[in-house]
């Protein structure tokens, strides 16, 4: 591109436009803007002309047509290696516009805001911009287009050679065409809860808009490429939005195992901490702070904690930082971490470290996403709660006590995190066995009694769903369990709180399952 004769620019976001205007009239550039952009270039000192004055049409239907003239799209169409179209440009007066500076009205912040009227969406459509980009993105061999204000800095300095590389003009028109996609389906998306009349949670035409942070060493395993995307506009606090302080990247199985760590985590208003392996927890407590937490989680399963990955629900300090260089740990995700303790955490030169700051209460948003080949299972995301368990149906003759209704309350959020079928030895704050991922639930019972290290004896059972003979039962009792927290529904419900009247069980029916295959 040999130097820039006319630079369209019309943005709603005017983040570092200003600047880019000045930048390019310095370059020669004849700048054509409209409405709020022409006012903040001019009151900034940059010479405009008006789109209405540069094709001679005014402004017409309340503004919803200003942009879309032949003047306007010849000039961002018109090949100039193409004689043809060269010389019809110039039968029709029409100049080449060789740079377009534009982003589109913001629909998604004007529907967001709560109760938004329909028409006030409506208007908030964006017909011009999208119009203007895609031609200029077509056009990007003679057309520069920047659609992210991101982007103004290198483009100023591209321009500024002389020559805008058809590598980098190439990215900027993929970069329109992916902003264009996902503001349409932004509009879909909403025109379509209007007509079903309901959240549009699971629509017609599920299209999803991730960026791509980072590729990945490799995925699952080594012979498996992967790649890290995040979701556009996600608000809340999640391993997705962490920032790293320190550590080798992230790999696919650390993702995964972060993201489980702390959702689990996230369950407490405690102070908790949450050791997952292999995606599935291996240690869960409470503690009056940070260090007490993790020793008591790692007290859990310390084997299976070497080399686990870890959540906090509060920042880390250095006295837990201290426990948790004595041992190999894969990752160590947190809201914060206090200056000492991160200048411990740091002597291990590999330790992934991941902040996300504060656990504000975001409302919990999105939907649960499983591939299939050649297809996709969608649901709502897991978030099922109980809230006073004295309020639950206790079908057993002996009613539980305070403590063990407490320990039920933590049990059931931590089967919640676990690969079913689910089974949750616990005691007051503190998990003791986990049976994890067993095809029969009455294995899970009797694997969580073997992974145990803390007695058993006295602590509660949770499932993640009812029991479908007395057996796991039987074995939980034997184990030395007093109290079981679990979903019912069984057909043979009566026979299994026979069992645990037999062994002078406490009972709780919660009437919610947690599956999580």
């Amino acid at each position: 591109m040999a130097g820039i004769k006319r630079a369209l620019v019309s943005v709603s976001d005017k983040t570092g436009v200003v600047e880019m205007a000045k930048g390019l009239t310095a370059l020669g550039a004849e700048i054509l803007s409209t409405g709020g952009t022409a006012k903040a270039l001019r009151d900034a000192g940059v010479a405009v002309t008006d789109v209405a004055a540069y094709t001679g049409s005014p402004e017409i239907l309340d503004g919803r047509v200003k942009t879309l003239h032949p003047k306007i799209h010849g000039g961002l169409l018109g090949r100039r290696s193409v004689p043809a179209h060269v010389s019809q440009m110039q039968q029709q007066g029409i100049g080449p516009i060789d740079v377009v500076i534009v982003n589109l009205y913001p629909f998604e912040a004007t529907i967001s805001k709560p109760d938004c009227p329909f028409e006030e969406a409506i208007e908030n459509i964006d017909i011009g911009g999208p119009s203007m980009l895609r031609s200029a993105a077509k056009n990007h061999e003679d057309v520069t287009v920047v659609v992210d204000p991101a982007d103004y800095a290198r483009v100023l300095e591209a321009l500024k050679t002389g020559t805008v590389e058809p590598a980098l003009r190439r990215e900027l028109a993929m970069k329109v065409f992916q902003h264009t996609a996902r503001y349409d389906s932004l509009i879909a998306g909403y025109l379509e809860k209007q007509v079903q009349g309901s959240d549009g949670k699971f629509p017609a035409v599920l299209s999803l808009q991730f960026e791509r942070v980072e590729t990945l060493r490799y995925g699952e395993n080594p012979h498996q490429q992967g790649a890290f995307y995040r979701e556009l506009n996600a608000r809340e606090p999640s391993v997705s939005r962490a920032r790293t302080l320190h550590g080798k990247a992230m790999s696919y199985n650390n993702f995964l195992d972060a993201n489980s760590a702390l959702e689990l985590a996230k369950e407490y208003d405690e102070t908790a901490v949450v050791i997952i392996k292999h995606n599935n927890p291996c240690g869960v407590a409470l503690g009056s702070t940070p260090v007490e937490a993790y020793v008591k989680a790692r007290e859990t399963d310390p084997v299976s904690a070497f080399g686990g990955v870890i959540a906090f629900n509060r920042p880390v300090d250095l006295a837990a930082a201290r426990e948790i260089t004595s041992t190999f740990v894969e990752v160590v995700i947190a809201p914060s971490y206090a200056e000492d303790a991160l200048a411990e955490l740091k002597r291990k030169k590999d330790l992934r470290l991941l902040e996300i700051g504060p656990l504000s209460k975001v409302k919990p948003e999105g939907i649960d996403l499983k591939k299939l080949v050649g297809g996709l299972i969608v649901q709502d995301r897991d978030l099922g709660a109980l809230g006073n368990l004295q309020a639950l149906q206790v079908p057993t003759q002996r009613k539980p006590t305070a403590e063990e209704y407490a320990t039920c309350a933590f049990a059931w959020k931590v089967c919640k995190h676990v690969k079913s079928n689910a089974i949750i030895y616990a005691r007051p704050g503190q998990t003791v066995g986990i049976g994890a991922g067993q095809m029969s639930r009455v294995d899970s019972v009797k694997l969580a009694g073997m992974k145990a290290v803390l007695p058993v004896k006295g602590c509660v059972m949770a499932s993640d769903a009812f029991f479908p003979f007395r057996d796991g039962l039987d074995a939980a009792a034997q184990a030395g369990i007093t109290a079981v927290i679990q979903p019912g529904g069984s057909i043979r419900d009566q026979e299994i709180v026979k069992a645990a009247d037999e062994h002078g069980m406490a009972m709780i029916l919660t009437g919610m399952r947690h599956f999580r295959h």
